[in-house]
């Protein structure tokens, strides 16, 4: 058994006393963690660290016997970042570790100088390497978080509308990367196949410039669709837009184009065998008891 191990094991509850003091003198987030899920985690972290250093080298946290100890900090770490703790706040809750237990390696070792610095110098080793992990972790979550916020921003951003018995619209606000691409073509795809649609109108009124990139992303999307079977209009093309077609030399020749959404419908209708009529207004009979001469 390491030197360590027993320091831990010896002073296990004095460790954990004052390092919830510690924490508690760096302004710990009361608001975000209760007093008893923070005793929770001290408690079994401390045992972790305690059983892998009796296993083994302590200076070496990728080993195999500390696998315990790096489950759990990525799991304190990761519901931390989710929490709303910063980065500096969940790697204090490791580094502000070292404090206790170089207090009780001074008592322990304090008239044996040469054993005093190795113990702390081992200590202070271990306890960094476990807080620049937990900072590790705390960031590879909060990419995730993002990641995962960005991809519901872009389904979010990319509904497709059912207008009618087999017509969808999908109206595009915002520049086309292959990213957001990706998520049209699959949102659209999608739900051609859930409705069963013919026709497709894809509006771009809210699409700031159209240069080669976003005719080829476009050009992608009504490729996809006519695979599944259902036919694309584009509305939306603006003046500005149409000149800008025209001198980068884009072929949409193939693709039917119309100017405002509400023409695109029109013709959609027509294409699927329905017109729109003016409906005659019944006359309203007069509600007056008597006639007015």
């Amino acid at each position: 058994m390491s030197k360590l191990a027993e320091i831990f094991e010896k002073y296990q509850a004095d460790i954990i006393t004052d390092w919830i003091k510690e924490m508690s003198a760096a302004n710990r987030r009361k608001d975000l963690m209760s007093e008893s899920e923070l005793k929770l985690q001290t408690n079994e972290l401390l045992h972790a660290i305690t059983d892998a250093s009796k296993n083994g080298n302590s200076s070496d946290i990728n080993a195999p016997h500390w696998a315990p100890v790096r489950e759990m900090i990525t799991s304190i770490s990761s519901s931390r970042a989710k929490q709303g703790f910063t980065p500096t706040e969940t790697a204090s809750f490791v580094f502000s570790l070292k404090q206790p237990i170089s207090n009780r390696i001074r008592k322990e070792f304090g008239k044996d100088p040469d054993a005093l610095f190795e113990e702390l110098s081992a200590s202070n080793f271990l306890i960094d390497n476990l807080g620049l992990y937990s900072a590790d972790a705390y960031v590879k979550t909060r990419e995730q978080i993002i990641v995962r916020q960005q991809e519901e921003m872009l389904e979010l951003s990319t509904p497709v509308v059912k207008l009618w018995d087999g017509i969808l619209a999908l109206p595009l606000i915002g520049t086309l990367d292959s990213a957001r691409t990706q998520v049209v073509m699959e949102s659209l795809l999608r739900t051609i196949v859930e409705t069963n649609s013919q026709i497709a109108i894809i509006d771009i009124t809210g699409v700031p410039t159209v240069d080669t990139k976003v005719a080829q992303h476009l050009l992608k999307t009504v490729t996809a669709a006519r695979l599944m079977g259902a036919e694309c209009i584009i509305s939306g093309i603006r003046p500005q837009i149409a000149q800008t077609i025209v001198h980068l030399g884009i072929n949409l020749t193939d693709i039917i184009t119309k100017s405002k959404m509400s023409d695109a419908f029109a013709l959609a209708l027509q294409r699927t065998g329905k017109t729109v009529v003016k409906r005659m207004q019944p006359l309203i009979p007069s509600t007056n008891s008597g006639a007015v001469s």
